[in-house]
């Protein structure tokens, strides 16, 4: 190979690395650069949802506040805060930092984004309840607010998400809070959840465990100090007050659980067989719409064929075929046993 071949290989080699490197938009350092204003906007936007919330809860908002909830040095949310009031998003205050009404409307939007991208997940895919709220947290920077808007007219425009959280409306209107705290039940009062709190994420995911969702049924067995027992569609629970305080219900007066002798379809054993009389709300859209076109539907006769060797899933045979349902599925599904009164 002769020198200048050898040059022109170098040269052309040099040329596409410069490109790489530094190739506008493309180029890898263009990619740092966008990257790090990502990451920045975030920080932006989850300092002025911390600063919503705050004020909805009328706590004060401070700057170690600010950098406890998002995870950031306090020279990095002093360096936020004055962005912030750069922009006109924020104002400080003697007792701390408050959102002005743009800043207001934009902690919103974020919000909007958010709870509209849990409601979509619910109901319209498989994920499962314990990953809403972290797919969201993704998505609610992602989202345009138009792309916010074509999403909940795509659902209906729902008022709240599936923890029973608002939804604001583009607009920035916010549909009412109701209810009270789990704890406010008085012994063998009834009540209906319609709000689980999503944060923190260790106290939502045990809530998720225990089978808690908005729209069960729940009465109230005993309020002690260290321990809160009540039945959840005939199951018994027992939380913690602080577990218990994320759980906000609405007392029943005319409205009533389902009567009689009632269990769940996990609940058969070989052989054994029940009619559906209902589904658990905690079923969704998309997986409810499945079951009933497989007819489990009230009135519709099940019988329990066989379990997996691992115990999960469960064949079930309903109007002569055999169908496969996993038992988080089953557990959710109300019968009344052949035999029973």
């Amino acid at each position: 190979m002769n020198d200048p071949v050898l040059a022109l290989i170098i040269g052309v080699a040099l040329l596409m690395s410069f490109g790489a490197l530094f190739w506008p938009r493309v180029g890898f350092l263009a990619q740092i650069k966008k990257f790090k204003e990502n990451t920045y906007r975030i920080l932006l936007e989850d300092t002025l949802k911390h600063l919503y919330h705050s004020e909805i809860r009328k706590q004060a908002c401070t700057l170690q506040s600010i950098a406890g909830t998002i995870s950031v040095s306090g020279d990095k949310a002093t360096n936020l805060i004055e962005k912030l009031e750069s922009l006109h998003l924020v104002k400080t205050t003697p007792t701390g930092f408050r959102l002005t009404a743009e800043g207001r409307s934009e902690a919103l939007r974020i919000i909007r984004s958010h709870r509209l991208w849990e409601r979509h997940l619910a109901d319209e895919t498989g994920v499962s309840a314990k990953e809403w709220h972290a797919e969201a947290e993704i998505w609610e920077h992602k989202l345009t607010a138009a792309e916010a808007n074509v999403l909940a007219a795509q659902m209906g425009n729902p008022a709240y998400d599936p923890h029973g959280d608002p939804i604001p409306s583009s607009s920035g209107e916010i549909p009412p809070t109701k209810g009270n705290a789990l704890i406010d039940l008085s012994e063998g009062q009834l009540g209906r959840i319609v709000h689980i709190e999503d944060e923190p994420e260790t106290i939502y995911a045990q809530l998720v465990a225990e089978g808690l969702y908005p729209g069960m049924h729940v009465q109230m067995l005993a309020a002690e100090k260290d321990r809160i027992r009540f039945v959840a569609d005939g199951e018994e629970k027992i939380l913690a007050p602080v577990f218990a305080a994320n759980v906000t219900i609405v007392p029943l007066v005319e409205e009533q659980p389902m009567e009689g002798t009632f269990t769940t379809l996990a609940s058969l054993q070989e052989g054994d067989e029940g009619e559906v009389i209902g589904i658990s709300k905690a079923i969704r859209e998309q997986q409810r719409r499945r079951l009933m076109d497989l007819g489990v539907v009230p009135g519709t006769t099940i019988s329990m064929e066989m379990r997996s060797a691992g115990g999960d899933p469960i064949a079930y045979q309903i109007k002569g075929a055999i169908i496969a349902l996993r038992k988080e599925q089953a557990n959710r599904i109300f019968i009344k046993k052949s035999g029973a009164n």
